[in-house]
């Protein structure tokens, strides 16, 4: 069993209020939840309005299967001109 995971810091564009900022991360969370069925939650930064930090796992049974769901989720979410990708670390255990 292969566990691919990966932290993503966000920098959120034209947020001006926490709930503005949750309005975008909630909307990404289940865009992501639906298109890729992996597990993603907004892991840090909850009370920063400019920044979040989220995380997703997904498990498979095949390194090269983790690796390319991780990339396309992190193009997903790179293509989305509401967000910026600030920094990412990825595992795979």
């Amino acid at each position: 069993m292969i566990v691919g995971t990966c932290s993503i810091k966000l920098r959120i564009f034209e947020t001006f209020s926490l709930k503005e900022k949750r309005q975008v991360i909630k909307s990404v969370i289940g865009r992501l939840k639906s298109r890729f069925n992996i597990s993603v939650a907004e892991i840090d930064l909850h009370d920063n309005w400019q920044t979040a930090m989220i995380g997703f796992a997904c498990v498979t049974n095949n390194t090269k299967h983790a690796n390319e769901t991780i990339s396309k989720v992190l193009r997903f979410i790179d293509a989305d001109s509401r967000i910026e990708i600030i920094d990412s670390n990825i595992e795979l255990l």
